[in-house]
């Protein structure tokens, strides 16, 4: 709340992460946009992915902590291009596993950001069970840091809305692309950070091209199909839970 002349709080936004990457392919577009708004972003970075999610680093033959650290490093340089602040929660993956302590760290998260919108990975991936884990505390943790009684430092939260951004293999995760973000104005900047990830430079093109898909659909479901060249990229997000409105649009 504000009075008088007082700035307003700028808006805020957390993203719940499983691994040092995954914000950056998944969610980059939305966070760009937030930041270039004057929006606070958070990023609460679960794993480096380390192990599961840094192949071309042990093939290189480094350590478990030269992959730590490298990963972490690629992780604050691509936050840092979105304009967005992260923090390292170093829990292990693979596997990634729900533990009370964990949750409670993330309520803590929850009420010093005070999000007013919450991104993460859906809840099922037959693929990798650290999403569907991180994405397990997301939700939990944002139900506790809106009880008073909880026994957490900070403000309780309100109900921010939930997206879950797209996985991998969006077929194989029932993820249905309802929401689709415009980020066609942020691209190069999402690009510039999908590049601080040298770890998984094999991931850079597809990630572009899906992109470049999600804006082909955006377009389509936009106004009329004209057919004229353009060049629009978008990312797909889905909700959890119902949209709050007092209007239809």
């Amino acid at each position: 709340m504000t009075y008088g002349n007082a700035p307003a709080t700028p808006r805020s936004t957390l993203v719940i992460t499983a691994h040092a990457g995954d914000f950056v392919w998944r969610a980059g577009g939305a966070i760009a946009l937030a930041a270039s708004r004057g929006e606070k972003v958070t990023i609460a970075c679960l794993t480096f992915g380390e192990r599961g999610e840094s192949a071309k680093a042990w093939r290189e033959g480094k350590q478990l902590d030269e992959i730590k650290a490298l990963r972490r490093e690629e992780a604050e340089r691509a936050a840092a291009a979105l304009g967005a602040g992260i923090v390292f929660f170093d829990a292990g993956d693979y596997p990634l596993s729900v533990t009370p302590e964990l949750t409670d760290r993330l309520v803590a998260v929850y009420r010093e950001a005070q999000p007013d919108v919450v991104l993460t990975h859906p809840l099922t991936d037959p693929y990798n069970g650290d999403h569907p884990a991180a994405a397990r505390m997301a939700l939990d943790a944002r139900v506790l840091a809106q009880a008073i009684g909880y026994p957490a430092e900070g403000e309780i939260i309100g109900a921010p809305p939930v997206f879950f951004f797209e996985p991998h293999q969006p077929e194989m995760c029932g993820f249905a692309p309802e929401v689709l973000l415009d980020i066609t104005e942020v691209w190069e900047t999402k690009r510039k950070a999908m590049e601080c990830l040298a770890a998984q430079q094999h991931l850079w093109e597809y990630y572009t091209d899906l992109g470049k898909r999600r804006g082909v659909q955006l377009k389509r479901n936009a106004g009329p199909n004209l057919g004229l060249a353009h060049s629009t990229y978008a990312e797909a997000y889905m909700r959890p839970y119902p949209q709050v409105t007092g209007e239809l649009a």
